[in-house]
């Protein structure tokens, strides 16, 4: 049975990177490390991890001291952030089936669609990283 509120495995592999960073504080941390963490095949990590340094969420320095560290501080890095940049931008749509137009004049689930959408996007728009660096403290 699918849940009402799922995330990417692409996106949860993000968000427990970057909280494994952040636990880091500013020193660098390697796909090989992040990998042995997550489980995560390192060919896929890397994946992950270039996007978020493309959009400027991380940084990275080549060699054997290198990896991966934040830009900013966790407590300035919404979910929203990462979520965006690897799901792209919360459209917020009026019909949960994602049609431009129902066929209904009002929807039969009435606003509730809308309200767990704007609920889903301010939870993310109100934690960071730093929120959730506790949860994978040893």
């Amino acid at each position: 049975m699918a849940g009402v509120v799922a995330v990417s495995e692409m996106l949860s592999l993000a968000l427990h990177s970057m909280v494994l960073i952040a636990l880091r504080d500013q020193e660098y941390l390697s796909v090989k490390e992040i990998a042995a963490a997550t489980g995560a095949s390192e060919a896929h990590l890397a994946k992950v991890l270039q996007r978020l340094t493309k959009a400027g969420l991380l940084r990275s320095v080549r060699g054997p001291k290198g990896g991966f560290a934040l830009t900013k501080p966790p407590e300035e890095v919404t979910l929203l952030d990462v979520y965006e940049v690897i799901e792209g931008p919360i459209v917020e749509r009026r019909c949960p089936t994602g049609r431009p137009i129902c066929p209904f004049a009002t929807c039969i689930l009435g606003g509730m669609p809308e309200r767990l959408n704007k609920e889903f996007t301010d939870y993310l728009r109100s934690k960071t990283l730093g929120d959730l660096s506790f949860r994978l403290k040893d």
